[in-house]
């Protein structure tokens, strides 16, 4: 059973930057293809990024691209998303997601099987 715990998140003004961390355990993370996903009060939960299991392979929502960077370190069992240019409407619970099916992520929440319980991430003006 894979478990994810994310780290990093809190509070931040307009523009500034954060980095948010996923530990991987009790699988081989070198297998997974991984996510990142948000949600704010009253929306759904949405795609943010997602990178293929060698890291090879990334891509992003319209709403972040060229904002935030997915990375992982295979040797550490480790993702990463580093956010800068931050918004208000960057404000969310972030979690992070993996799946040892899928080879190189993917947009939908309902393709991934495991995830961590969120870290919240705030930006104010």
């Amino acid at each position: 059973q894979v478990q994810l715990v994310e780290s990093g998140g809190g509070s931040v003004q307009v523009g500034g930057s954060l980095r948010l961390s996923c530990a991987a355990s009790g699988g081989t993370f070198v297998t997974l293809a991984m996510g990142w996903f948000r949600q704010s009060p009253g929306k759904k939960r949405e795609f943010v990024a997602a990178i293929s299991w060698s890291g090879g392979t990334t891509f992003y929502s319209d709403d972040v691209k060229g904002r935030f960077t997915i990375s992982r370190d295979n040797d550490k069992d480790t993702l990463y998303l580093e956010m800068s240019s931050l918004k208000p409407e960057d404000t969310a619970i972030y979690y992070c997601a993996a799946d040892k099916d899928l080879k190189t992520g993917a947009r939908s929440r309902r393709e991934y099987e495991y995830w961590g319980q969120g870290t919240q991430v705030t930006v104010s003006s």
